[in-house]
């Protein structure tokens, strides 16, 4: 139509009669808006680098306090309709809708009961006994196989009290200890463990984030006694990142590729699957622990599943866990990797302290 100029199309094509010379359809508008320019070589950027202005424009303070605006979605098709409000049933409108909760009280029943949770991207199947699996994508996160008798693969938490030497678990599995107390709750948006266990109560939480690739396992323990307790509290998981059907296959093959290392400033561990070619996604994972109450010693990890179990002992009773010795922090290309990670509570009576492990990929 003549709109292209030495700079780039035009600013406008006027096309309103009463501005309209006889004879022309329509009037160009010789102008160059320059903030037309930018917002296309944004839009080049933004492809190129995978979404990288987008996110940029999200880290801005002023545009987090409106995100949640952005999770609602207008309707697309809105007809017209008359006020209807002398005609609408209050009562209707104020009755709750009921939430999906299931509430399991044996850890064990013939078929393990299980949840899922996921935010389209990174998955969590959990029994009531505490086992399962994680998934991103098309990987495993962590270790899993299908059992129905023994259910016993999954990320799980150790609790030792250090005074006593008695170990237990956050859930059912893996120690197989019966608690005094226990109740399993699954709902929508988390599944919890609640145990009473040598007068310690504890709640293990399990949340999979809606904005993150990631997990959230956090544990309160609560002193019902009248004396003060120390807790050492330990996580396990076997790290996986591939396709379960290639795990399945050749674990010990798949187990050459991961690297593991600690970042002290972050008191996390984090793990990466080497690339076997130039094609394949370079996968990262990490295992990040916070914590809310009276902590004492250093954080203690371990990534060499060997050394944390120990020659001819099962998970059930790792040996890193009965004996009472710190981690051995090992790091690196080990044969056969985990995520481990160690702290250590003072709990007076009646004090409670929460503890999160996230795990993110």
């Amino acid at each position: 139509a003549g709109a292209l100029g030495a700079f780039g199309f035009y600013e406008a094509l006027d096309y309103t009669p009463s501005r309209l010379r006889e004879n022309e359809k329509f009037a160009l508008v010789r102008s160059f808006m320059a903030h037309h320019q930018g917002m296309s070589l944004l839009s080049f950027s933004n492809v190129v680098h995978h979404g990288l202005l987008r996110r940029r424009f999200h880290m801005d303070p002023l545009v987090q306090a409106g995100e949640l605006l952005l999770q609602e979605k207008t309707p697309r098709n809105l007809g017209a309709a008359r006020d209807q409000i002398q005609e609408v049933d209050v009562q209707k409108i104020l009755e709750p809708v009921p939430s999906l909760i299931r509430k399991i009280r044996s850890p064990h029943p013939p078929v393990p009961s299980s949840h899922l949770l996921s935010n389209g991207r990174y998955a969590v199947m959990i029994t009531a006994a505490g086992s399962g699996y994680s998934l991103w994508k098309n990987r495993a996160v962590t270790r899993w196989r299908e059992d129905v008798t023994r259910d016993h693969y999954g990320s799980y938490l150790f609790l030792r009290d250090i005074q006593n030497g008695s170990v237990w678990s956050a859930a059912y599995q893996p120690t197989l200890v019966e608690p005094l107390q226990s109740q399993v709750v699954f709902s929508e948006d988390r599944a919890k463990i609640s145990r009473l266990d040598h007068s310690i109560a504890s709640d293990l939480e399990v949340i999979v984030s809606a904005e993150d690739d990631a997990e959230l396992r956090r544990l309160s323990l609560t002193n019902q006694g009248s004396e003060t307790r120390e807790i050492e509290i330990t996580s396990y998981s076997e790290v996986v990142l591939t396709p379960p059907d290639a795990d399945l296959a050749h674990p010990a093959f798949s187990n050459l590729f991961i690297h593991t290392e600690f970042l002290p400033s972050l008191g996390a561990l984090a793990a990466t699957r080497r690339s076997r070619s130039d094609s394949e996604e370079h996968v990262f994972m990490a295992q990040v622990l916070s914590s809310e109450g009276e902590i004492f010693g250093e954080i203690e990890y371990e990534t060499d599943r060997s050394k944390f179990i120990g020659r001819g002992r099962t998970l059930r009773t790792p040996l890193s866990v009965i004996d009472g010795r710190p981690l051995s922090n090992t790091t690196g290309p080990v044969l056969d990797p985990i995520m481990s990670l160690r702290v250590k509570v003072r709990l007076q009576p009646g004090a409670t302290a929460k503890i999160c492990f996230t795990t993110l990929v």
